[in-house]
């Protein structure tokens, strides 16, 4: 009875649900491995935060440009505060605030944005404490310029003068007139009794949407892998059962109409 699997249309059936499956398998397996990846590398990047603030601070300059292994790293900087900007709609132990950015004029003509500390509340210039004067040396974490729209950064256009979205020197350059390094520094320490902002783990190293994709795609190839062991043995038994319907005399009704209508036509 089983003997139709032998013949060249089931060979061609049976030959690519033997490619098939495997394949399947191993795409889902590969989607799972890079969703064990992405954790194993948020679980890293949180610990290396952490590290990171025990290690001695070195100059700005020896850890540019901001990548996975410099991001979160703590650096040092000396120069002079100028324009100072709030950067609104910021979130800090589950409360609304606003970030207190300040531009650090440094030696070399550039400027560090340097986030001095959180304030609850609306952004408001009369409520941020004022930058200190003369040279000042800052210590904090490095963080790698936001991209609007991204990791919660507002792509919010608009805001009134002296407010920023988005922590970038592609931002910033329209903002002031001079040069911007295209990094920022958190304060371990909060500047003037303001609340230090914490560094962030750097971009697509944290468990995102991306991550959840991949664990997504790994239950679909899995489901496709059953559904063609499903489908072949549905067809199977399609197969068999008009086999044994042929061999009881049960034909589908095409195939009796197409007997009836010789006899008919010889009637006639």
């Amino acid at each position: 009875m089983y003997r139709f699997l032998l013949t060249p249309r089931w060979f061609g059936i049976n030959v690519f649900v033997l490619l098939a499956i495997p394949f399947c398998i191993f795409m889902g397996s590969w989607q799972l491995s890079r969703f064990e990846d992405r954790m194993t590398e948020s679980r890293d990047a949180k610990q290396a935060v952490v590290s990171d603030e025990r290690e001695a601070a070195r100059p700005l300059t020896q850890l540019l440009p901001v990548d996975k292994a410099t991001s979160g790293k703590q650096v040092t900087a000396t120069g002079r505060y100028a324009e100072q900007l709030l950067v609104p709609d910021r979130q800090l132990d589950d409360r609304e605030g606003y970030y207190v950015l300040t531009l650090l004029r440094t030696d070399g003509g550039k400027a560090l944005p340097v986030v001095r500390g959180w304030l609850p509340g609306s952004a408001d210039p009369a409520k941020a404490p004022a930058p200190p004067k003369g040279e000042v040396t800052v210590t904090g974490a490095l963080q790698a310029s936001e991209t609007p729209g991204d990791n919660g950064v507002s792509a919010q256009g608009g805001l009134p003068a002296g407010q920023t979205a988005a922590i970038s020197a592609a931002s910033l350059i329209n903002l002031v007139p001079y040069g911007v390094y295209d990094a920022w520094i958190t304060l371990n320490t909060g500047d003037s009794g303001m609340k230090a902002v914490p560094a962030t783990a750097p971009a697509d190293s944290g468990l995102d949407l991306k991550a959840f994709q991949n664990l997504g795609y790994t239950g679909e190839w899995f489901v496709f892998a059953g559904f063609v062991v499903f489908m072949w043995f549905r067809l199977m038994r399609r197969e068999v059962e008009f086999i044994r319907d042929a061999e009881l005399g049960i034909l589908p009704d095409d195939e009796q109409r197409e007997r009836e209508q010789p006899q008919e036509k010889a009637t006639a």
